[in-house]
């Protein structure tokens, strides 16, 4: 889910709302299937959960989500209601807006001297890690602190400066053969040549259609190994720069090359640069690096856990790893949840241990006068016969 940072609260306002903000166990930045998955899985580990979602799903022009079992073909957003229904049933908060500001407050995580009046448990204890600003879908603007936060802020398709092509995205001009490859099964595919990879994307279309035309565009010309399974497979090749996609009524119908007639297609495969939506991320020193693979960039985090190198921040779903579809970006959700629900658990523990040690707190006057003076405790006398 895209979060993009607005005008942020000057340090003296956030400093001064933060004395009075509600604290959550975790806040989770981003409502897509990442999100909502980690908020209803920490909700139901009895957290105190807010999701914020500014409402801006990658695969909102997509007509279905595709792969989910018992949800296949769902329109996005009817899958994200029924999502946010869910978190909410079991007391998680989802509110409609957008993060601005995330700001890292105080010690690190399980520092007892930042947590010392904190209460644990169910009830959002334990250091207050991080302050979030964010505004509301009715322009109010808020600020709350949490104790862990997950960021679900998905990614952004860069897609090719061809004409016609991002108008038809998510519908005719499709990315992924295991989101989309059913829906065009049989069809005269096309394959947009972008990245080095471009040849692997025409042989996964081949699977689900015998009429295959891969456009080399700006990819690296087939080796001759390349060639040869090309040919094996029966799949055509166009070199040539494209410049457009013709559209007759509401439908794709072909593919304008340099100096090559109209080629028809039914629908054209891309592989897009992707970029994670982490502009938020970047003041915490989290940045984008090359992605391995040269698709675009990435954001590291620890792909076990969703742990990035700042304590207390989880990445999860398409935010961490693009190749997620819908259904593991939820699983991913719900790992990342589960991690951040043991790091928890592991902090209320350690301020709970740091709580009965200390020599004069009220859990240690407690028991020293109950040793002690057992009954006569509260000043009276036991019951005389």
């Amino acid at each position: 889910m895209t979060n993009t940072p607005q005008s942020p609260l000057d340090a003296p306002a956030a400093a001064l709302a933060t004395t009075t903000a509600t604290t959550y166990d975790v806040v989770v930045v981003g409502g897509g299937a990442a999100g909502l998955s980690a908020g209803l899985t920490l909700a139901r580990a009895r957290r105190r959960v807010l999701v914020v979602d500014a409402g801006e799903p990658r695969n909102a022009p997509a007509e279905g989500v595709h792969g989910f079992l018992t949800r296949d073909g769902i329109a996005p957003r009817e899958l994200t209601r029924l999502g946010r229904a869910e978190v909410e049933q079991v007391g998680g908060e989802v509110v409609d807006g957008t993060v601005t500001r995330l700001e890292r407050s105080g010690g690190e995580p399980g520092d007892a001297s930042v947590a010392e009046a904190s209460a644990t448990g169910a009830d959002a204890g334990g250091a207050s890690s991080f302050t979030v600003s964010l505004t509301t879908q009715d322009g109010d603007e808020r600020v709350v602190r949490a104790r862990r936060v997950v960021v679900t802020t998905g990614l952004t398709d860069e897609l090719p400066d061809v004409d016609g092509l991002a108008e038809r995205w998510g519908r005719d001009v499709v990315h992924c053969p295991y989101c989309h490859g059913w829906e065009i099964r049989d069809q005269v595919i096309g394959v947009l040549g972008t990245t080095p990879f471009a040849v692997h994307q025409a042989m996964m279309f081949r699977q689900w259609s015998d009429r295959v035309t891969l456009f080399v565009h700006e990819a690296p010309e087939p080796s001759d190994d390349e060639w040869e399974r090309l040919a094996a497979r029966g799949v055509q090749v166009v070199t040539g720069r494209v410049r457009s996609l013709r559209i007759e009524g509401d439908a794709l119908i072909g593919v304008v090359v340099d100096g090559a007639p109209v080629v028809p297609v039914d629908a054209l495969a891309v592989a897009a640069a992707v970029r994670p939506n982490g502009d938020l991320l970047e003041p915490l020193g989290l940045v984008h690096e090359p992605h391995p693979m040269g698709l675009g960039t990435v954001i590291a985090s620890d792909p076990l856990t969703g742990a990035t190198t700042v304590p207390g921040l989880y990445l999860a779903g398409n935010v961490a790893d693009a190749r997620m579809q819908v259904i593991t970006a939820a699983a991913s959700g719900v790992g990342v949840a589960v991690s951040v629900n043991m790091d928890l658990i592991t902090e209320d523990t350690d301020l709970a241990v740091a709580e009965r040690r200390r020599p004069f707190s009220v859990r240690a006057e407690v028991e020293n006068t109950t040793r002690v003076l057992g009954d006569r405790r509260h000043g009276l006398e036991g019951a005389r016969r």
